[in-house]
């Protein structure tokens, strides 16, 4: 086999072995439409600058156009002896219209080309994720719309801690996509500088436009130094950070699914698209796309790691080690999409057991701070002291087997005298969280108040 690419250089070509490992077309080839695009914008640029005839450019272009219709059709070939799409797409061109294609790569690299592409496809992709998010939490909103009273428990260390509703801890994961929103939109920020023009590493001698590429592409505007822009990739870090985080958020909700839905909860029942039954067990349901989308995670974090271990140390400027930077990325990213159209599937058709929430709230001693504060207000006692009054309360109710509100006035006295009957005003799931009014507190004034903002913040710009 020759390779055709480097022409008498390497008039043997490559071993199989050198093939297969420096060939990337078998994934590097979901960019043909954002190198299509940036070779399009060069060839006008190189026209508008006389670089080029402007009967050239047209060629080059119609064939650019004719050659991402074969891809879109599935009628391309793509070939591993040309390395890559940048090549595939040129040969591909070659064939096409002559020898008018061997004009389209003046004063460009395939460094500073497949920098562009990448930095195409992930602005791309961090559009889609934030309309993912935008829909995981309008899917949130929904249910916590219709569930802003519903009382359910509200856990630290996984203990009944105090009453919420079910609406306020939906509420928690809107707030969390909010800022997986906002970090994405950073790393969209940042990234949106193009790097085409800088060539090689250092630039070029022809008279191009960088600013005419940078508006084609829709960049803020071209990158600032050459070397930079071809050899570093933490657009991606940054995008894999972002999306990590957002991936272990996910996680939260996924395990908090898994646990509602087991038989000891019964918080939430998944819809049977959402389950799977047990090989051997008939009875079974058992939730495996709020599993799965618990485990992805792990694949997004270690995409961020491996690129970050890729990146350590290498010298300026473009180094193949570089290469290694796509597949993680890509496979990365493909899993956190698909975990958020997973979540807001089971988000928007998971039914909630309303009763079982409230009968779990109402076990646990979960007012017990709700007498604590009574006490401190009603009483005067400093907290401490009603921290430790509630504590001999709670004793004594778990000695008679009632929650706190099932103690009589006298046995409530026996512990401090100077209790009233009006403490049962604040005992109870429902008074709990009514009395939670604070700002970003649980009650359920609180709750529709919070959906309302949400739906202004979505409606006005999108919620990033």
């Amino acid at each position: 086999m020759s390779n055709k690419m480097w022409g008498g250089r390497f008039g043997e070509g490559p071993d199989r072995i050198m093939e297969e490992i420096n060939a990337s077309i078998g994934f590097d080839q979901r960019f043909f439409a954002q190198d299509i695009e940036g070779s399009k914008a060069h060839c006008r640029m190189l026209a508008e600058t006389g670089i080029i005839s402007r009967d050239d450019a047209e060629k080059i272009v119609a064939g650019l156009d004719q050659v991402l219709a074969e891809i879109e059709s599935g009628k391309f070939e793509f070939r591993r002896d040309l390395e890559d799409i940048h090549m595939n797409v040129e040969s591909r061109l070659s064939d096409l219209i002559g020898a008018a294609a061997g004009r389209l790569h003046t004063a460009r690299s395939r460094n500073d080309q497949v920098a562009t592409d990448f930095k195409l496809y992930i602005r791309d992709t961090l559009d889609h994720l934030d309309g993912q998010l935008r829909d995981l939490q309008e899917a949130l909103l929904t249910r916590a719309e219709e569930h802003a009273a519903t009382i359910m428990p509200g856990f630290t260390h996984l203990q009944t801690a105090q009453p919420v509703t079910f609406g306020h801890h939906c509420l928690a994961y809107v707030e969390m996509a909010g800022r997986d929103r906002g970090r994405l939109s950073d790393a969209r920020k940042r990234l949106n500088e193009c790097p085409l023009g800088a060539a090689a590493l250092a630039g070029t001698s022809f008279p191009i436009d960088r600013e005419q590429t940078a508006k084609a592409l829709r960049f803020e505007r071209p990158t600032r130094n050459s070397l930079d822009s071809v050899s570093d990739r933490d657009f991606v870090l940054e995008t894999l950070g972002a999306a990590s985080i957002a991936a272990t958020h996910l996680t939260r909700l996924a395990e908090e699914i898994v646990i509602w839905s087991t038989p000891g909860f019964d918080f939430v029942r998944l819809p049977d698209s959402f389950t799977t039954g047990s090989s051997i067990m008939p009875q079974k349901r058992n939730p495996d796309a709020a599993e799965l989308v618990r485990a992805k995670a792990g694949r997004v974090i270690g995409a961020l790691t491996s690129l970050l271990i890729v990146m350590k140390g290498l010298p300026l400027a473009y180094s193949k080690d570089m290469q290694e930077d796509k597949e993680a990325a890509f496979d990365a990213l493909d899993a956190l999409s698909l975990s958020l159209a997973a979540m807001t599937g089971m988000v928007k058709t998971m039914s909630v057991n309303e009763e079982s929430m409230r009968a779990a709230a109402s076990r646990g001693f979960s007012t017990a701070t709700d007498l604590a504060d009574w006490l401190v207000r009603a009483l005067n006692l400093p907290f401490r002291q009603a921290h430790h009054v509630t504590g001999a309360l709670v004793a004594k109710a778990e000695q008679k087997g009632v929650d706190l509100d099932g103690l009589s006035l006298d046995e409530m006295r026996e512990v401090e005298p100077g209790i009233t009957d009006e403490v049962y005003s604040v005992l109870g799931v429902d008074n709990s969280v009514a009395s939670r009014t604070s700002f970003g507190g649980t009650s359920p004034k609180n709750v529709r108040a919070a959906v309302k903002w949400w739906r202004d913040e979505l409606g006005r710009d999108g919620g990033r």
